[in-house]
């Protein structure tokens, strides 16, 4: 392996920027698959029709955020390896995360598949929107082994400093869409299941991708049961808190859905094109936990305290800037965006509120996740689970619910900005004392 520890020379400000911006864009273009989804499927004119992918999408998401959590497991892992200066463990820690995460989505693959009418009922469809919902999530659940076996070699390139090639294997998936989702949708008159067909296309083809480039860079070794055996209990320890704070935001954004789902099935159709405009036009808050995550993790196992909280505070400044600039053409274009969706009424107005209001809240929900980049790479895993789900779990429900009951679907992108609020402040807060005062008691990688 001819990588080092790059994270631990030069300006902390421009590592966080370019991981951030290229794992943004990255990230983005693999959302993009949905987001082109929806709208190709607005311009045949139904709003149930966004409002069964709207449905169907949130579930995809929850499933999605699994491998997220353990992508950031595998960049902990590998990139404190490669700050203690020892490339082979790394190289055996990246080939097991994969295997480790392609196994487990296939497990949840066949799961979902079985099960997936009653979780869309659970979630509030019902009628011709749980049909078509049903359809959408029946064949898209099937390609997600492959979505991680992307988003695994992602993160091993990611953890070893190639930000441009991570870049790219999420990057693929997206410019594949562009061609095929007209295509299947439109020009073939697939509708819905083209959609679907699209997004499992997508994903083979950012899976052949990530395997070609993690291979070529010398990233990975021959699967050996030992190293499996090995590598899974300090991957678990990582990964198992992770994922646990990677589903609260889907879960988060479950409750939003079934609090909207109360204003009907436009308030819901609205609420679909705005998660859409969130996932896409936030990529970088997104992003942001995983990208700064290598970063910290080479710089902590290279016993470099001052870089770390550098790091952290040059976090800070880039969510502040970053949602800003997001936030702002949010305004600007939300109105005529919700006409191109073919959107009118509630759920354009659904979309103008989230613009607004809800849009610059994620300001605060990228310091909460610059926290948990800290406590998942500097050995409190468990910290950065019970600061999200104090949000999704804790907050969401009961701002949402009851401001929507006092505002009506307004009402309910207000409780998510509100949420988002509290607890980015109290995290980040929290999260500064740890890496200012806490890391000499940090648990060090054994």
């Amino acid at each position: 392996m001819s990588q080092s520890a790059k994270f631990t020379t030069g300006s902390t400000l421009r590592h966080v920027v370019v991981m951030t911006l290229t794992g943004s864009l990255g990230l983005s273009f693999m959302f993009l698959v949905d987001f082109l989804a929806l709208f190709w499927i607005s311009q045949l004119g139904r709003e149930e029709l966004i409002a069964a992918v709207g449905f169907a999408a949130t579930i995809q998401f929850f499933l999605i955020s699994i491998s997220i959590g353990m992508m950031i497991a595998a960049v902990a892992l590998v990139s404190r390896a490669l700050g203690q200066g020892d490339p082979d463990r790394a190289r055996r820690i990246a080939t097991s995360a994969m295997i480790y995460a392609v196994a487990v989505q296939g497990m949840i693959a066949v799961t979902v598949f079985v099960l997936r009418e009653p979780i869309l009922r659970w979630s509030g469809a019902g009628g011709v929107v749980l049909e078509v919902a049903s359809t959408f999530l029946g064949i898209s659940v099937v390609s997600l082994p492959l979505i991680a076996l992307g988003m695994s070699s992602a993160a091993v390139l990611r953890a070893a400093g190639e930000a441009w090639r991570a870049m790219m294997v999420t990057t693929t998936g997206g410019l594949v869409a562009l061609v095929v989702d007209p295509i299947l949708i439109i020009l073939m008159g697939l509708g819905v299941p083209g959609a679907a067909m699209a997004i499992v296309i997508s994903r083979l083809v950012m899976a052949c991708a990530g395997l070609y480039w993690v291979s070529g860079k010398g990233l990975l070794t021959r699967p050996a049961f030992y190293d499996l055996r090995d590598m899974m209990a300090p991957f678990l320890a990582i990964a198992l808190p992770a994922v646990a704070t990677q589903v609260s935001t889907p879960f988060g954004n479950w409750v939003l859905i079934r609090a909207m789902a109360e204003h009907g099935e436009s308030a819901v159709a609205g609420l679909g094109v705005a998660a859409r405009l969130q996932i896409l036009g936030f990529g970088g808050i997104f992003a942001l936990s995983g990208a700064i995550g290598g970063i910290i993790g080479q710089n902590h196992g290279a016993g470099l305290s001052d870089r770390v909280r550098q790091s952290y505070l040059d976090a800070l400044k880039f969510c502040a800037v970053y949602t800003a600039v997001v936030w702002a053409l949010m305004v600007a274009f939300a109105d005529p965006l919700a006409r191109a969706f073919g959107l009118s009424g509630l759920a354009a107005e659904v979309v103008h509120w989230f613009a607004l209001i809800g849009a610059g809240s994620f300001m605060f929900t990228g310091a909460l996740f610059v926290a948990n980049a800290a406590f998942n790479n500097l050995g409190r895993p468990i910290w950065a689970t019970m600061a999200n789900w104090a949000r999704d779990g804790g907050m969401m429900a009961p701002f949402a619910f009851g401001l929507g009951a006092m505002f009506a679907a307004p009402g309910v992108i207000a409780g998510q900005a509100l949420a988002n609020i509290l607890a980015g402040v109290l995290a980040a807060w929290f999260g500064w004392r740890f890496v200012s005062r806490g890391l000499d008691r940090a648990a060090h990688p054994a």
